[in-house]
């Protein structure tokens, strides 16, 4: 039972009590308040006091109801006496809550909610000694997105959680992505549990863009000693803090051009053929192909049985490869091998694209580079188990942004992006697919995701994917429908104990430098002092 001075508490920020309702559906409360109603919006985080449990939940819908029929057929348009008489009593608004979490009192961890409060329950405001109960505090794994939209009490999020299983973020075009992933990242940065690989398509997450000066980057605001950018553009990233990309033709196998199929416009029969050449020509088997005069391939044709045609169009698509600027016909250094052992050493990766930025040049590196990492790591992993002691390979994550091209249902089943998501957390790899078209994305890949974070979405389809594998669908679609188009977003899965609508943090310079700066250890000399040497180091200055 409640003491006394807790029913006093809860009384004073008392916002109506529980009519009825049923665990399956929600329970629906009675607004005592008629102003009430303007105060709640769908997505509020709220507590319901019963007799042995404090309930946790969220405001999934608010409506208008009466006691009689004839007053919504004849409403007193007329007199604002009778109206003021009427609202709050044959008039009335209601909540509609979803418990999510109870905590029986004299507990400290909140639970499941496994039944509901009474009749006449007390619906609440949630305080922040309520949040802390739920969410916890940010310390060194607790990272705070964003508070409440109409509250300004931190919501961490338990990285610690977030890192084990593969996660996505969510939204339309110009909902703020980027801006969470950014901060996604520099909480796992501080953390310094993992280490990401971070495909920069756009080349907006290294530095601050010149059209967005306050938007800081990780690598000015970390310095290469944390963070390390590798290129493929040397004329658009000029800094002696960024080493650029050359990848030899002999460095490319059949499977890493397999998902590459519909950019180049490939025939089914290509996997066939390529495998068939890199078997008679080993690594040199794109350089050899492109030699290859009319009797070669007709003599290549008659020892493998393979048609004449598959193996001119082969040549034909994979010129398309060898013009690339990057690519060269053979090299002895790798710096994929570099990028390998920077990242297992805690060193956090961005790569950049710069101009060569179409989406062929963007599914070939990202997929040449996983696949080397599935390999390596899985390899590490099992040795380690097989000489039965613990392995010392430091988690990934790596950061796929328009991740549909990579994830579709085709593409899932065979690519290395499908088998991490699926499988890889074993081996110490997850992704966080960044995309604004979930429903071109695997339904299987969707549903194993263990936390998303969803930002506006106006598509129905959409709405329905992300939603792929969550429980309460239908309260949640009710939430996404009613964020704000910029900085709201919400948070679902087991990096939070249960959903949670949040409004973005503010993402400035200082208010980065500053964060950074908070954490212990992370402090390098004074602001000012920090920038110049960054400057300085990011435009190729000595000094």
């Amino acid at each position: 039972m409640h003491r006394p001075d807790e029913r006093d508490d809860a009384d004073h920020c008392l916002l109506g009590v529980v009519t009825e309702g049923s665990f399956s559906r929600g329970l629906r409360v009675r607004l005592l308040d008629p102003a009430a109603v303007e105060h709640l919006r769908v997505g509020s985080f709220v507590v319901l006091e019963g007799d042995r449990h404090r309930y946790f939940g969220m405001v999934t819908d608010l409506s208008l109801d009466t006691t009689d029929s004839a007053i919504a057929a004849d409403p007193p348009l007329r007199s604002s006496f009778a109206s003021r008489i009427l609202r709050g009593t044959q008039a009335y608004a209601v909540a509609e809550i979803r418990p999510s979490l109870e905590l029986e009192h004299g507990n400290a961890e909140p639970q499941p909610a496994r039944t509901i409060p009474p009749h006449f329950a007390h619906l609440r405001q949630a305080t922040a000694e309520d949040f802390a109960a739920v969410f916890g505090h940010e310390d060194a794994t607790h990272f705070a997105l964003g508070t409440p939209p109409a509250m300004d009490i931190p919501v961490p999020i338990d990285l610690a959680e977030l890192v084990k299983r593969s996660n996505g973020v969510f939204g339309q075009s110009g909902s703020g992505k980027s801006v969470l992933t950014r901060l996604l990242l520099i909480g796992l940065i501080l953390a310094d549990e993992v280490s990401v690989l971070l495909f920069d398509m756009h080349n907006e997450y290294a530095r601050a863009l010149a059209d967005q000066p306050q938007l800081v980057g990780l690598l000015e605001l970390f310095g290469p000693s944390r963070v390390h950018v590798y290129t493929l553009d040397d004329r658009t990233e000029r800094s002696a803090a960024a080493r650029t990309i050359h990848i030899g033709l002999d460095q490319i196998e059949p499977g890493d051009i397999e998902l590459l199929a519909e950019e180049l416009n490939l025939n089914p029969t290509f996997a066939t053929v390529a495998h068939h050449l890199y078997g008679r020509f080993g690594r040199e088997w794109i350089v050899r192909t492109q030699e290859f005069d009319s009797e070669a391939v007709k003599a290549f044709c008659s020892e493998t049985g393979v048609a004449e045609a598959s193996v001119n169009a082969l040549r034909s698509k994979l010129g398309r490869l060898v013009n690339r600027p990057y690519i060269r016909s053979s090299l002895d250094f790798s710096v994929i091998d570099e990028i390998i052992q920077k990242l297992q050493k805690g060193t956090h990766v961005i790569v950049q694209f710069g101009k060569n930025d179409s989406f062929l040049d963007y599914m070939l590196v990202a997929n040449l580079l996983t696949r080397r990492i599935h390999s390596r790591y899985t390899e590490e992993v099992l040795e380690a188990q097989l000489a039965g002691g613990e392995t010392k390979v430091r988690p990934l994550v790596i950061v796929l942004e328009e991740a549909h091209k990579f994830l579709t249902p085709e593409a899932a089943r065979q690519s290395i992006f499908g088998t991490i998501a699926r499988e890889m957390r074993k081996y110490r790899v997850t992704l966080l697919i960044v995309d604004q078209r979930p429903s071109s994305i695997d339904r299987e890949i969707l549903s194993q995701l263990g936390t998303k974070i969803i930002g506006p979405l106006s598509d129905q389809q959409d709405i329905e994917a992300v939603l792929t594998g969550v429980a309460d669908r239908s309260g949640l679609r009710n939430l996404l429908a009613n964020l704000s188009p910029r900085q709201e977003c919400v948070i679902v899965g087991h990096a939070v104990r249960m959903p949670v609508a949040i409004r973005t943090r503010p993402y400035r310079r200082e208010d980065m430098f500053a964060l950074v700066r908070s954490r212990p250890g992370h402090s390098d000399g004074s602001e000012r002092a920090r920038e110049e040497r960054l400057r300085r180091l990011l435009t190729g200055q000595r000094g």
